[in-house]
């Protein structure tokens, strides 16, 4: 008997005793079936045990005895006793365990009948494998199959793990708490294309592997992150300096510049940051994966008569649409100080003269006008930042994942999901109309990975059914290759492929800090490389203005966090 299990004896002898319950457990196949088990449990049996008593056994057991030495199985595990405790001792337990990252289910394999999957850990039983059987049990053209999935080896009596099941035609899910052999139904294959992809592909399996109690905490965490409240605020910053190491150090106010006008001119460069509502949350996510610290950009431009213009991607109208705008500068920094809801932090990063001087104002004005008024550029928005096959999912992310999400969203939202990337796909298969199941098919079929289409670059003139798209930074980067800042490479770059890290990295801006404005972070002790107009917190662009351009920049570049290291030239 080891020392953790005499401990856990000689601390529960009293306050706690086995009981026998009968308790039905719904275990769900595609349509749902029902079933019975007893189960031995332990329950609190006497009000005498205290909290502290439990916070000792959770802690003694969970972080100083390695898992390793766990001989005997427990009853139940050091952390399924957390919930029990006061919420103020038991969350930061919780989180420290558990974050909004812990929502991402993690891809474990693939079941067919050419091939079984096994031998990986889950957060409950740490032996599993799984295998598909065809059959036609309704007499159907295509038939159907049953999922087999065997579990064992739990590390408690009390815990469960959760699954995702994905085809490229369905998504669900099931909890298992008993150590057998489990299946799941699909009664008929939609078509023969389902019915060939599960024969080649196989059905994918995602492990929710935080667990129950994780997963849960992890809801907790995610939620926050859209609302536009301050508890959503500090969530955004908490997941921010968790994940990306960023920093959030208060400036001294007042927290808003006093800006002269005069000193900005035509493709001066505002970078955004916002950190609370719901694009506060979108942002958060994508300054996660692509390691970019802004989430948002605009361009500034000087009319003929000298008035000053704001040239933006994704500024909502009235109909509530995201489109593209050029707006008066008075306007758009009015909005940004009283109206912004998402606490927005806004830099100012002024070309250098060098720079200004080749700047062609007027074809930066022809190519504004002409994108005046169309929507936001959604089609190539994550094509910026999926480059590789394994360089860019920060953990457990991965192209099997995305391709579920995408799953779940083209049967919630086809119109959205067709929007957001079904064009995409097929301009990088050479084809028209399919939709998202039809594109990963046609990848199979080709021999090919779904993956590997993720990675094909994004072409700047490539028109989609609604013109050519560009995000918020495709927008400015493309008004800059219009206005010369990108000769004599300009042909061989493809800036849809920028993300806004991408963006600033460029030495395209000012590095005298004596040629900034006057008013350029008045007030604040430590003076950045560019200008800070609006914000709570003092902004940071790791590696800001750094990188001179280069033919195909950007088209192969890892960027995992929390480092966010890229390759030379990638």
């Amino acid at each position: 008997m080891t020392l953790k299990y005499k401990i856990f004896s000689s601390l529960l002898v009293g306050p706690l005793y086995p009981h026998q319950r009968n308790c039905k457990q719904r275990e769900r196949d595609t349509k749902a079936s029902n079933f019975q088990f007893n189960s031995s449990v332990y329950s609190l049996m006497e009000p005498s045990i205290s909290w502290k008593t439990l916070l000792t056994i959770s802690l003694f057991l969970f972080f100083v005895t390695p898992q390793s030495s766990l001989a005997i199985k427990l009853p139940f595990h050091p952390q399924d006793l957390l919930p029990l405790l006061p919420r103020q001792v038991s969350w930061p337990i919780l989180n420290r365990l558990h974050g909004a990252v812990d929502l991402l289910p993690t891809f474990v394999g693939a079941a067919s009948a050419l091939n079984e999957t096994g031998d990986w850990k889950g957060a409950c039983f740490y032996e599993n494998r799984a295998w598909m059987e065809f059959h036609n049990k309704t007499g159907s053209e295509f038939g159907g199959g049953t999922l087999h999935l065997k579990v064992s080896n739990a590390h408690s009596w009390t815990c469960m793990d959760i699954y995702v099941f994905a085809t490229p035609y369905r998504v669900t899910w099931d909890y298992y708490l008993l150590s057998r052999e489990h299946t799941l139904e699909f009664k008929e294959w939609e078509s023969k294309a389902e019915y060939e992809y599960v024969k080649n592909r196989g059905v994918s399996i995602f492990l929710m592997h935080a667990g129950m109690l994780g997963t849960l905490q992890a809801l907790w965490d995610v939620f926050p992150l859209f609302t536009n409240t301050g508890w959503g605020e500090n969530s955004n910053i908490g997941f921010l300096e968790k994940h990306m190491g960023a920093t959030f150090e208060q400036r001294p106010q007042p927290w808003a510049t006093n800006i002269s006008v005069d000193d900005i001119h035509s493709g001066d460069f505002l970078v955004i940051s916002k950190i609370r509502g719901r694009w506060g949350g979108f942002e958060t996510l994508e300054k996660w994966v692509s390691g970019a610290y802004a989430g948002h950009s605009a361009v500034f431009l000087r009319d003929s008569e000298g008035k000053l213009w704001v040239g933006e991607s994704g500024n909502e109208n009235e109909q509530g649409e995201d489109v593209i705008a050029v707006l008066p500068w008075d306007e758009w920094w009015e909005f940004e100080l009283n109206k912004d809801n998402s606490n927005p932090h806004i830099a100012l990063l002024p070309l250098h003269p060098d720079v200004r001087a080749k700047f062609n104002e007027t074809a930066a004005w022809e190519y504004a006008l002409s994108m005046n008024g169309k929507p936001y550029g959604y089609h190539n928005l994550i094509f910026s930042w999926i480059d590789t096959l394994d360089g860019n999912y920060p953990p457990p992310l991965d192209a099997h994942l995305v391709a579920s999400f995408m799953t779940v969203w083209n049967h919630i939202q086809p119109e959205y999901a067709a929007n957001m990337w079904n064009e995409a796909l097929n301009k990088r298969l050479g084809t028209q109309g399919l939709d998202l199941p039809d594109i990963l098919v046609e990848v199979e079929k080709r021999g090919s990975s779904f993956g590997k289409l993720l990675t094909i670059p994004e072409q700047d003139d490539w028109l989609y059914t609604d013109g050519k798209s560009t995000s918020c930074i495709a927008f400015v980067l493309e008004m800059y290759k219009e206005a010369g800042l990108f000769d004599p490479i300009t042909s061989s770059v493809q800036v849809t492929e920028f993300t806004i890290k991408d963006a600033y990295t460029l030495r395209f801006f000012e590095n005298n800090s004596s040629r900034l404005p006057k008013w350029c972070n008045d007030g604040d002790d430590v003076k950045l490389p560019f200008c800070q107009i609006k914000g709570q917190y003092r902004m940071e662009l790791p590696e800001y203005n750094t990188m001179d351009p280069y033919p195909h920049m950007n088209e192969r570049c890892p960027s995992l966090p929390p480092k966010y290291f890229r390759t030379q030239n990638c």
